[in-house]
């Protein structure tokens, strides 16, 4: 029997009941909106179940300590969703991404110099 959208109740051959998570095939995504932290979504069969994750992770009773497989889910979910951010992160970069590493610090520093450029124009015009 489905208790939620993430969590099904099981009953074995003694009567007594448990709770294990659906599943582990949960997608997450890191988006990007108008402030400065990501927003995260989370997604199981194209069904989105981030209301339900919020639900589970802030209800007053601790489900790890109803829920079997809680600890490996919630693992799981964080690497998740540290692997979303630095895709985000990455894709949102303006760090070249096919450069070695010197070439890449030689692009830093270019970097700096472009944007400290009207600083220096302006100094040197006012001298």
């Amino acid at each position: 029997m489905a208790v939620s959208d993430i969590v099904t109740q099981y009953e074995d051959e003694h009567g007594q009941v448990y709770y294990k998570m659906k599943s582990h095939d949960i997608e997450v995504k890191a988006t990007q909106n108008a402030g400065l932290a990501p927003v995260i979504t989370y997604w199981m069969a194209d069904k989105e179940i981030t209301d339900s994750i919020r639900n589970l992770r802030f209800s007053p009773r601790a489900p790890s300590s109803y829920i079997q497989d809680y600890e490996e889910f919630q693992a799981m979910l964080y690497a998740k969703e540290q692997r979303a951010i630095n895709q985000l992160y990455e894709q949102m970069s303006i760090k070249p991404k096919n450069m070695s590493s010197g070439k890449q610090v030689i692009w830093s520093f270019f970097v700096i110099v472009l944007a400290m450029l009207p600083l220096f124009i302006a100094i040197w015009l006012f001298k």
